[in-house]
């Protein structure tokens, strides 16, 4: 059974210890990225067996107001970024994309929170901007690194059998 589980839903409400988590991080640049998180929730939706409790932490907002101020003292963006810092620590796995023709700053930023952490896979096909930096950091810290989703997808569909 996969739940999803999008901001600002309060991570700990349902979410067990025996769950299974997935953060979906990367591109999303206030919309100008595809909606590539609802291609891997529905690939998932196919592989993960029903017995398995499956939480997807997915955080494209469905209510994101781009006239937000990004500053703390912004209630709703303060909410925003302290969700996505408590669902990627809480995680069991970290997807990461970096789409083409993004910049996608912060998913950088979570590349390096995590890189250590070794519960990464990450995707950044040719025409990411920074896609140099984030090769030689996976190579760095051992991450799994895919040229597509599809790939990736398969790597996960087979560590999950």
């Amino acid at each position: 059974m996969i739940k999803v589980i999008k901001p600002p839903h309060n991570i700990g409400r349902d979410v067990t210890n025996d769950s299974w988590s997935i953060f979906l991080a990367g591109s999303i640049e206030m919309g100008k990225a595809e909606d590539w998180q609802t291609r891997i929730t529905d690939a998932l939706s196919q592989i993960i067996p029903n017995e398995l409790e499956t939480v997807i932490f997915n955080p494209r907002r469905d209510d994101w107001d781009s006239s937000w101020e990004q500053k703390i003292s912004n209630p709703q963006f303060y909410e925003q970024v302290t969700w996505e810092l408590s669902a990627l620590d809480r995680s069991d796995v970290i997807i990461m994309y970096f789409a083409p023709g993004t910049k996608s700053t912060i998913s950088l930023l979570e590349l390096g929170l995590h890189a250590n952490d070794k519960k990464m896979l990450v995707c950044c096909p040719d025409g990411f901007c920074r896609k140099g930096n984030v090769d030689i950091v996976c190579e760095r810290y051992g991450i799994p690194l895919f040229e597509t989703l599809d790939d990736l997808i398969l790597e996960l569909a087979a560590d999950i059998k």
